[in-house]
């Protein structure tokens, strides 16, 4: 079954202060909810920003590079960058890749659009072709964010154009608005359908997030967890930190027998750049 890959989702774009006071939003305050969530045993960070303005999610290459520079230096964490903006407000292009020019070992591949509550989220054919020429051609690996079956059926199309490599590492996103449930059912169902070399991992929106966590656990696949999808630790209770998430499935797993991957460990798993930062800040090939 191999060792449990855990990420952490920090902030996302869109939950306020209003709706919960743990949320990070500043760069410091995500760098060091991402630091605990290493600490606490995550692999992986999947990274938004935040305008200081707004509160609202940005895609500024300078803010990005305030959360970004400070982790290369403190932790060995893989870095996964959105490309999706704020969805609904669908960001021109080039603004959604923006954070690509730091070249991250990971980046969100939104691999469709989708209706999301009262607002479409659009990635267009147009999107997913120059996400997927420049993550390829900078050395990116597109985490391929799969909020339905079309979407498989649309990374499977890109492969066969020559436009996205295997082995493939598949995001699936269940129990938004409109989208896939979080059931096992769905879970099932779109597992059936990805490359048998592929990595994937799996997010439970609300309260769909402990159950399909579980159910990646025990199927040999991997999980995301973190405020951008989830804000509640347990019904009516919001989490206070990000690595309370983490640190409950790391004694899960540990409970289940399953062992906590590395980021290190996480990198051969998922076939990314053999590249890390460590903590002298040097960049060392293993």
């Amino acid at each position: 079954m191999g060792k449990l890959i855990i990420t952490a989702a920090i902030t996302g774009s869109r939950i306020t202060r209003e709706i919960t006071p743990h949320i990070p939003i500043t760069p410091e305050e995500i760098v060091q909810s991402a630091v605990e969530c290493w600490e606490a045993g995550a692999a992986v960070v999947h990274i938004h920003v935040r305008d200081p303005e707004t509160g609202l999610g940005t895609q500024s290459l300078e803010i990005f590079q305030q959360v970004v520079e400070p982790l290369q230096e403190k932790t060995d964490l893989i870095l996964c960058l959105t490309t999706s903006g704020i969805p609904g407000r669908n960001l021109p292009i080039e603004e959604r890749l923006a954070p690509l020019e730091l070249k991250p070992e990971l980046a969100s591949f939104d691999a469709g659009s989708i209706n999301l509550g009262q607002s479409v989220f659009i990635n267009s054919p147009e999107f997913l072709e120059s996400a997927a020429k420049k993550m390829k051609d900078i050395g990116v690996k597109p985490e391929l964010e799969i909020f339905d079956l079309g979407m498989i059926v649309t990374c499977l199309r890109l492969k066969n154009e020559g436009k996205l490599e295997e082995p493939f590492h598949f995001q699936f996103v269940l129990g938004t608005p409109w989208g896939a449930p979080a059931t096992p059912e769905s879970l099932l169902h779109l597992h059936r359908h990805i490359p048998k070399k592929s990595t994937w991992s799996v997010i439970g929106i609300g309260k769909g997030h402990l159950p399909m966590s579980m159910m990646a656990l025990i199927m040999g696949g991997h999980i995301r967890v973190g405020m951008e999808d989830n804000i509640y630790y347990t019904r009516g209770v919001l989490a206070k930190t990000n690595a309370q998430f983490v640190e409950r499935i790391v004694r899960i797993a540990g409970e289940y027998g399953r062992g906590v991957a590395t980021p290190d460990e996480a990198r051969r798993k998922m076939n990314l750049n053999k590249k890390m930062w460590n903590n002298k800040d040097t960049l060392n090939v293993i």
